[in-house]
Parts: C-alpha cells; sequence; structure tokens
C-alpha cells in the first residue's frame, strides 16, 4: 500500500477487526457522496466504495445481508 503515514495501515487494521463497523462506515460514506451528486454517479461511487472495501479487506455488507448490487450478481449468475 501507499505510505501515507501509516493511515492505510491504521485503516486497514481496523477493518480488519471491525468489519461491521467498517462495511458501515464505507456504506454511509458512499450514501453521501451520491446524494451530495444527486445520484448522477451512483455506479462509479458504488464501484469506488468496493474498490476501497476490497483494498482494505473489508467484507462486503459484514452484516450478513447482501447488498443490491449483489443481489443483482445472483441474479445475472442465475441466468446464466
Amino acid at each position: 500500500m501507499a505510505d501515507l503515514g501509516g493511515w492505510a495501515d491504521k485503516a486497514q487494521d481496523f477493518a480488519k477487526d471491525h468489519p461491521e463497523q467498517a462495511d458501515k462506515a464505507f456504506d454511509k460514506a458512499g450514501d453521501y457522496a451520491d446524494e451530495r451528486t444527486g445520484g448522477k454517479y451512483g455506479e462509479q461511487i458504488d464501484s469506488g466504495v468496493g474498490a476501497a472495501e476490497d483494498r482494505l479487506g473489508v467484507p462486503r455488507d459484514a452484516s450478513g445481508a447482501q447488498d443490491d448490487q449483489g443481489d443483482q450478481n445472483a441474479q445475472d449468475e442465475q441466468g446464466r
């Protein structure tokens, strides 16, 4: 990871120790960005949130429920 004064390592450690809180924080940040842009960049924001979660090792929707994208992916795979 890029050296950001240890910030990225601390974020990764937090995500590992508190996956549900980290997931909620990413979701909240994504929702805020989506709201501020009027929903115009929703797909890009969701993609960025997912990439950040993947990079830090945050399980998607750590609470156990699938998000809308997970539901769509499951539907896509069933249709194949």
